[in-house]
């Protein structure tokens, strides 16, 4: 066993699935849900955890770009296209949620030892490879030049980005973030980005280099395999997946002794977004 397996392959997990639940409310609720896990894996009140979760029509800016000069310009064509706009917690820049999209947190502890950056994006890299053995000596991580949210450890398929990870470090917790494009276009997903950065650049020069989208750069994992897959397809590959490295799997979502915290973190991230959002 490596030294990243031996992080995944371990007596117990957590599985969230908020694949189905979640889709219909705010993507906020999701980041409140991470800060909260981070706190209660890293202080040990709760095993390690693996949370699913979906939400529909949402682009997700960065810090970065709600300082585009012209975002109140490009915000109405993204709104009356159908979709809501939130400003998250963590790093990176705008990606694209729907109901195609499958996020995945793994949630770690720090708290008998420090996970470096790159150790915590080696073991997604690595969990997402255990899910699609099909291709996962094709499964590559470093920046996709052209996609949206580029980062060195894009994930893709001969050239063709179809995941994105973050990492949001709280409380001696570590949340490990994917978005793994599973149905769909990737390339439409990324004319939308595409179109809020010309807009809210507006041609000005800024300090800040925002990417230049090139839809071409990016795919589902549909488009990529050929074959019709489906989130709840991937769903069924993790619960498979965290049967085989852990001897118990603890299913369900928050508990009622664990619902007041999960309160405070989300009344912090509604209050951080509307403040942001405000400001636009």
């Amino acid at each position: 066993m490596t030294a990243i397996e031996s992080y995944l392959a371990i007596p117990s997990w957590r599985y969230i699935d908020e694949s189905l639940s979640a889709k219909t409310r705010s993507a906020l609720e999701s980041f409140a849900a991470d800060d909260t896990l981070c706190q209660l894996v890293g202080q040990h009140q709760s095993a390690p955890t693996v949370r699913t979760w979906v939400h529909d029509h949402t682009i997700v800016l960065g810090v970065q770009d709600h300082r585009l000069p012209y975002l109140e310009r490009a915000l109405p064509a993204i709104h009356e296209a159908g979709y809501k706009t939130i400003v998250r917690n963590s790093g990176g820049l705008a990606v694209v949620l729907d109901s195609g999209v499958l996020n995945i947190s793994i949630v770690l502890s720090e708290q008998n030892g420090s996970i470096d950056i790159s150790i915590g994006y080696d073991v997604m890299l690595e969990f997402v490879r255990m899910l699609f053995p099909e291709v996962a000596d094709r499964i590559e991580a470093y920046e996709i030049v052209g996609s949206y949210c580029p980062g060195s450890y894009d994930l893709s398929i001969d050239g063709k980005k179809f995941a994105g990870i973050s990492q949001r470090r709280l409380r001696q917790g570590v949340a490990v973030q994917v978005y793994l494009c599973i149905e769909g276009s990737g390339s439409e997903r990324a004319n939308l980005v595409k179109a809020l950065y010309e807009t809210g650049l507006g041609g000005e020069t800024t300090k800040f280099t925002y990417p230049v989208i090139h839809p071409e750069t990016m795919a589902s994992l549909s488009e990529l395999l050929d074959v019709p897959l489906s989130v709840q397809d991937v769903n069924l590959r993790i619960q498979h997946q965290l049967n085989l490295l852990a001897e118990n799997v603890q299913s369900g979502g928050f508990r009622a002794d664990e619902m007041e915290l999960y309160t405070y973190y989300l009344n912090r991230v509604v209050e951080r977004n509307a403040k942001m959002i405000s400001h636009t």
